[in-house]
C-alpha cells in the first residue's frame, strides 16, 4: 500500500525487517518483496488504460495536437525516469550502505515530511489548473533530478520527491500525483501460495489506494502524509538511537 502513498515504502519494508527479525536478504523474502511492489505496480496501467491509450493513439502529436516527439508525455516520461536511473547506477553502492541505516532512514521521513507539509501549504493551492499534457522538457529533468533523493536517501520516498518537484515546478497537486504514478510504472525484477497471495492483495490494495488518492488530493492536501512522515520519523529515530 505504502508503494504509491508519499510516505516511503522503502523504510516501511525495511523497519518491518527491524521489528520483526526478517532478513530480506535471505532469497525468499527478497523474493516476497519484489513479488508485493510487482503487484502494486501492475496495478497501474491497468487503472490509467484509458490515460495511457490516449498518450499511444496521439503520440507524437498529443491530445492537442500541440507536442512533438521530443516533448510528447511519454517521452517526457522516460526522460524523468532516465535523469533518474543514471546518477542513481552511479551512486549504487552508496545507495547500498544507506539501506542499513536506520538513523538516516528515520531523519530522511522527517526532514521529508516537512519539506512536503511547506510546499504542499504554499504551493499546493496556487496551483490548481494544468494536466500532464502541459508538462514540459524542463520539468521532467527537475522531477527526474529530485526523484534521485529517493534512492540515496532511503525514507524520503519516491512518489514524495516527484510530487514536492511538480508542485514547486508549478504543477497542480492532480497533475504532479498522476505523473508521481506514470513514472511508477516500470518492471522490477517460484513461488508457492503465500508468493501468490501476496501478489494478487498487493495489486488489489494498490488499485484501491491510487483511486483513493487521485479522489482525494483533487480537494486536499498532502498534510496529513506530511504529519505522519514526521512521527514516525521521530518513533524510528528515537527507537533505533535506543
Amino acid at each position: 500500500m505504502a508503494e504509491f502513498l508519499p510516505v516511503s515504502s522503502t523504510a516501511h519494508l525495511r523497519i518491518s525487517e527491524a521489528l520483526l527479525g526478517i532478513d530480506l536478504s535471505n532469497g525468499y523474502w527478497k523474493m516476497f518483496s519484489i513479488v508485493i511492489q510487482f503487484g502494486a505496480i501492475l496495478c497501474l496501467p491497468l487503472y490509467f488504460r484509458r490515460r495511457i491509450g490516449e498518450f499511444l493513439t496521439t503520440f507524437p502529436r498529443g491530445i492537442h495536437g500541440d507536442r512533438t516527439w521530443f516533448n510528447h508525455p511519454l517521452t517526457l516520461t522516460a526522460l524523468a525516469f532516465v535523469r533518474t536511473a543514471g546518477p542513481a547506477f552511479l551512486l549504487t553502492k552508496l545507495i547500498g550502505k544507506n539501506l542499513e541505516n536506520l538513523v538516516l532512514m528515520a531523519s530522511s521521513m522527517i526532514v521529508g515530511g516537512i519539506v512536503m507539509w511547506i510546499v504542499d501549504g504554499v504551493y499546493g493551492d496556487r496551483n490548481q489548473s494544468g494536466d500532464v499534457e502541459d508538462i514540459r522538457v524542463s520539468h521532467a529533468i527537475w522531477i527526474g533530478l529530485c526523484q534521485t533523493l529517493a534512492p540515496v536517501f532511503p525514507g524520503t520516498s519516491r512518489s514524495m520527491a516527484t510530487i514536492a518537484a511538480g508542485e514547486l515546478a508549478g504543477l497542480s497537486r492532480a497533475t504532479a500525483l498522476e505523473f508521481s504514478f506514470l513514472l511508477g510504472i516500470r518492471v522490477d525484477a517460484h513461488g508457492d501460495m503465500v508468493l501468490a497471495i501476496g501478489l494478487v492483495v498487493s495489486f488489489f490494495v494498490a488499485w484501491g489506494v491510487v483511486a483513493w488518492l487521485m479522489n482525494w488530493v483533487r480537494s486536499h492536501g498532502f498534510a496529513p502524509f506530511a504529519i505522519y512522515r514526521i512521527l514516525a520519523g521521530i518513533a524510528v529515530l528515537v527507537w533505533a538511537l535506543r
